[in-house]
């Protein structure tokens, strides 16, 4: 890997995350309309989204002009120097667009398309969740701490999350209902932020499929910065396919896949 300060790179990120809050607050609760990118089904996109998107890239054009970007709403510029920004303006816009706190924006910084620094950010309750190598850390308004993934090792202990059991279908909704069966807890509807929620010890497992990769490389360093392990259902790294376990513990990410497999 060519040589990058990482910390300073984190303190571009934050840059990025305070342009991003700043497009979106004034729409939050506040939306004009709602658009529709499908035919069939629905993916909502907003001003939000877009005026976040817009103003991430035109920071990173003007301070990182050999980066990439891979975003969600516009069209992805080539990498000249092997690293990349992915971005997601607003992680869970259907929450958004509901009024929901939970949405988040995500920034990872990649080389040669591997996730190396990661950023989940909440800018109406003033949360973000960073990761990068061993380094993981919650930031607020008022106090910066470490973040620890639990110690919990056994599915009849855990507490999992996924954002809507509707989109699993066909053989991954048989599949992820005989993981669930096995579940202490599961909670729906939090989309990035329940990763955020596993880096700091709140959820134990995290199962969903489906992602693209805007919506999940800034999530692998943060999680596993945080001690936790974060892989595509096979135990792999090949994002590609869509589908992320992330789990508190070697152990129960084990128990997960097996269960996964059948």
């Amino acid at each position: 890997m060519s040589e990058r300060d990482l910390q300073e790179e984190l303190a571009f990120a934050h840059q990025l995350a305070d342009a991003a809050g700043a497009a979106i607050l004034p729409h939050f609760r506040n939306l004009s309309g709602v658009e529709n990118k499908l035919d069939i089904g629905f993916d909502p996109v907003t001003i939000a989204d877009r005026a976040a998107e817009t103003a991430m890239r035109e920071r990173i054009i003007a301070h990182r002009p050999q980066d990439g970007i891979l975003g969600e709403e516009f069209p992805s510029i080539a990498s000249r120097n092997g690293w990349s920004w992915t971005l997601d303006p607003i992680d869970g816009t259907r929450g958004f667009i509901a009024g929901t706190p939970v949405w988040c924006v995500l920034i990872a910084l990649t080389f040669e398309d591997r996730p190396v620094l990661g950023m989940v950010s909440q800018p109406y309750i003033k949360e973000r969740f960073t990761g990068f190598g061993d380094l993981a850390e919650l930031s607020t308004h008022s106090r910066k701490s470490r973040l620890q993934v639990s110690t919990v090792d056994d599915l009849s202990s855990a507490i999992m999350a996924t954002t809507d059991p509707h989109l699993f279908e066909g053989g991954e909704a048989i599949q992820f209902a005989r993981l669930r069966e096995k579940i202490r807890l599961t909670r729906y509807g939090m989309d990035a932020y329940a990763y955020a929620l596993l880096a700091a010890g709140g959820i134990d497992l995290v199962v969903e499929t489906g992602l693209g990769l805007h919506d999940l490389h800034a999530l692998v360093p943060v999680v596993r910065a945080a001690g936790g392990t974060i892989t595509d259902w096979s135990g792999g790294d090949d994002y590609q396919k869509g589908q992320l376990i992330a789990a508190a513990t070697p152990a129960l990410h084990q128990q997960a896949m097996k269960r996964l497999a059948g």
